[in-house]
């Protein structure tokens, strides 16, 4: 029996956050990342949904973290894994497929 599949979201805007420049814009880091974890973990069910910080759109939870996302700064992208913080700014790999670990999703090398 696999993993029950995880919703990974990332909040993130067209233009780059002020302290995130010479980073890739949040919808190439949302590219990247759904690649590496499709590496990472193939033939496991993850979704993954992008929610743009000044336009959000979706459930009244995406649109409030949206807003929490301006208001308190976060450097963004901000990736987000049942509603825990798992990535901000410059997500890391290591932290995210560790996440994903303690929901049963097995790494393939």
């Amino acid at each position: 029996m696999g993993p029950n599949e995880v919703e990974i979201v990332l909040y993130g805007a067209e233009v780059l956050c002020p302290s995130c420049v010479n980073l890739p814009s949040s919808k190439e880091t949302f590219e990247w990342l759904e690649a590496a974890i499709s590496r990472k973990f193939p033939n496991q069910p993850f979704k993954m949904t992008y929610v743009d910080i000044f336009q959000p759109s979706g459930d009244n939870e995406k649109i409030t973290f949206a807003k929490r996302v301006i208001e308190e700064d976060l450097f963004y992208p901000v990736v987000v894994i049942n509603e825990k913080i798992v990535g901000e700014g410059n997500p890391r790999l290591k932290t995210i497929f560790a996440e994903l670990a303690k929901y049963g999703y097995i790494a393939q090398s």
